[in-house]
């Protein structure tokens, strides 16, 4: 379990900071970017979250925030050579295979589309669009990262679900499609 005494360090006041292994890292290195987003991501669910209150959908967020700190730990952790340390805590297939039943499920109920949507309809779908918009930076910035250091394939796999997951979601929210805003192209011209 993480202890924290005091939240100022003074060791990143020179443009670094610390990785899970002890190593350092500029704060602007690409790695550091996918971090910070999919942290961005999770305070987007956050209030998407309060959004729902004891909705049954938001038990099912809260997990996916728990799964992103998993993620933030997996991004922040570098990969060896040699053998994986046992303390490396790293995004596993079960997580994203939960994501996809989840899709899945979700999806069953939908109509399909016959349109791109808005982001938008109801507070709460409009706040998971948010997230999902932000998730998808996330996944910009890993994939960014993935292409200078070795990153998890399943935290690439999970990033790339969750913003399918959040899409599926907020058409769910709205009343299962039927309150999605369709685009209508070149509808303001």
């Amino acid at each position: 379990m993480v202890k924290l005494n005091k939240i100022y360090t003074r060791t990143g006041d020179g443009g670094t900071t610390g990785l899970v292994d002890g190593s350092r890292i500029a704060k602007h290195d690409p790695r550091m970017q996918a971090v910070g987003d999919v942290d961005e991501a999770n305070s987007g669910i956050g209030l998407a979250v309060a959004a729902l209150g004891d909705m049954p959908e938001a038990a099912m967020l809260r997990m996916i925030q728990n799964d992103l700190f998993d993620l933030g730990a997996d991004l922040a952790t570098p990969i060896g050579d040699g053998e994986e340390p046992a303390w490396a805590l790293r995004i596993v297939e079960s997580q994203v295979a939960r994501l996809e039943q989840e899709i899945d499920a979700m999806n069953a109920e939908l109509s399909p589309l016959d349109s791109f949507i808005l982001p938008g309809g109801s507070p709460a779908a409009a706040a998971v669009h948010l997230a999902r918009a932000v998730a998808r930076r996330a996944e910009r910035s890993a994939t960014a990262a993935a292409a200078t250091a070795r990153l998890n394939p399943q935290a690439l796999a999970y990033i790339n679900r969750l913003s399918d997951h959040l899409f599926v979601l907020a058409r769910r929210l709205n009343g299962n499609g039927a309150a999605d805003i369709k685009w209508v192209p070149g509808a303001s011209r």
